[in-house]
């Protein structure tokens, strides 16, 4: 008597080849979005990864899986600050900034010594060392006319006889490439008139009227390197407690200012 097979119940669903066929299918279309989506690169966010890159030291705070040959000395280096990362912008030492700003000071006092001196000669050699005095201060070269040289007293027109000695100085101010100041002084005795109501008013007209006749008579001076400043009786160069004194308070100082100075 033949045993009867019993044939297997095939299960239900798709074939086996289609499953291998549909897992292809969908790591292609996978890897096509992978490649869509590299392709699709946000500037704004790159530009900020590159960057922190290269300005964060990452790989110096991590171990590294390499083990290191001499791990103690690999410390001491990264303890010292010897080793560091190709980004990051040196350090200057303040010794050496310092050093750079004491040539620097030396420089310009050199340069400021050699102006003066050039100064003195132009004086002299135009007759003007009686009449203007030139003298050395924190902002510069100072070039001292006293009131009687250019104006009547509780007056700021120019007079004439003062011209031909601010054209002259103006000649001088034309050779530098410093800027100028030109302030106003007067001595401490009140003024009132209508058109000074006070010695600031007159102060400030005496520094404009020279710094008028200067840019107006001077060829090649630049207005832009010229400014005005009015002091009034509050810098006086001697006590107001004589004629003299008095005379001497009373006058415009042209600065001729150091490049470097800041007050």
């Amino acid at each position: 008597m033949k045993l009867k097979r019993r044939h297997r119940d095939r299960t239900k669903g798709s074939p086996m080849w289609m499953t291998t066929y549909a897992d292809m299918i969908t790591l292609i279309l996978v890897f096509f979005i992978l490649l869509f989506s590299m392709s699709q690169i946000n500037l704004v966010k790159f530009d900020a990864v590159a960057e922190s890159f290269r300005n964060q030291m990452i790989f110096d705070f991590y171990p590294s899986p390499v083990e290191n040959e001499n791990p103690t000395e690999q410390a001491k280096i990264q303890e010292n600050g010897e080793e560091m990362n190709e980004f990051e912008e040196p350090v200057e030492d303040p010794d050496d900034i310092a050093e750079e700003e004491a040539d620097q000071e030396d420089r310009d006092e050199a340069e400021l010594d050699d102006l003066l001196k050039e100064i003195e000669e132009f004086l002299e050699n135009n007759d003007l060392q009686d009449i203007i005095s030139a003298t050395r201060t924190d902002q510069g070269v100072v070039l001292v006319l006293q009131e009687q040289l250019l104006f009547d007293t509780g007056e700021a027109e120019i007079l004439s006889s003062g011209e031909p000695f601010l054209t002259k100085v103006g000649q001088l101010l034309k050779s530098v490439p410093n800027d100028v100041k030109v302030e106003g002084h007067t001595d401490n005795r009140p003024i009132s008139t209508l058109q000074y109501p006070s010695n600031w008013e007159l102060s400030g007209a005496r520094a404009g009227s020279v710094i008028r006749f200067l840019s107006s008579n001077t060829e090649g001076l630049e207005s832009s390197r010229l400014s005005a400043a009015a002091y009034a009786d509050t810098k006086p160069v001697k006590s107001n407690d004589s004629d003299e004194n008095l005379r001497e308070n009373r006058r415009v100082e042209i600065v001729i200012l150091d490049e470097s100075y800041s007050p």
